[in-house]
């Protein structure tokens, strides 16, 4: 199955730094027409909205990977903050409910450029048995499809869901529903924490718009040949 509409490129670099100056050092040898970049808690708490900006600056399109989840006034002026911040998309957890939901998206409309809001269904670092652990029977599948119709209710651009769960997704909300799948492992790297993954190009076929890739590039020798190559499997896998 082709990518829906959304637009290249469509890798995400997760910088899972626990400091500023290692991320920046990588970024400086990636460029935005290869990638994305994604932000998430512990180089947002040490390096700040600044360092955002300076990214942005330099051209790049951040996903900003808080994962609010409170009650719907703080999720709200959470979103609205990032929306201000200029950031491309940020995310909230599905598992915080319809009406939080509804609340961000309302909060981040009449921003002049609204970021992609989109939410977190089942995290890729669940199984089955962690699920059993929070007391949920359900499948990691079931859930995520239950908690993305959830989220397409609420009006939000798509979700983050294991790149397993995507074929079945994109079938039930169609094209324009964005499908961010982080848990990404090119051919031969280490599974890491991740328990449900899939290649660049597994995920791809079965539907996933952006694919968030971590450790398989900042840990490389030679980050910008492994992005490259990254790239190239896509678009050949886009052109079947």
């Amino acid at each position: 199955m082709k990518a829906s509409v959304y637009s290249a490129p469509r890798v995400v670099v997760a910088l899972d730094y626990p400091e500023p100056r290692a991320a920046e050092h990588l970024v400086d040898r990636l460029a935005p027409d290869l990638c994305r970049l994604k932000v998430g808690k512990e180089l947002f708490v040490r390096g700040g909205p600044q360092l955002v900006e300076k990214f942005q600056r330099r051209g790049f399109e951040v996903f900003l990977d808080l994962k609010f989840h409170d009650i719907p006034n703080t999720v709200a002026q959470a979103c609205r903050a990032a929306a201000e911040l200029g950031v491309w998309m940020v995310d909230l957890h599905a598992q915080g409910g319809l009406a939080m939901m509804e609340a961000a998206r309302e909060a981040v409309a009449s921003a002049s450029k609204p970021p992609l809001l989109i939410a977190v269904t089942v995290l890729t670092s669940h199984d089955q048995a962690a699920l059993n652990e929070l007391g949920i029977s359900e499948t990691p599948a079931r859930l995520a499809a239950r908690l993305a119709a959830l989220t397409a209710r609420a009006g939000l651009d798509g979700v983050v869901c294991s790149a397993q769960e995507a074929r079945a997704l994109r079938k039930a909300h169609g094209e324009r529903f964005c499908l961010v799948t982080p848990g990404i492992r090119p051919q031969g790297s280490a599974q890491d924490d991740q328990k449900r993954v899939l290649t660049p190009a597994q995920a791809s076929a079965e539907g996933s718009d952006y694919l968030v890739i971590g450790r398989p590039i900042t840990r490389a020798e030679d980050p910008v040949a492994v992005l490259e190559a990254i790239n190239g499997e896509l678009a050949e896998a886009s052109s079947r």
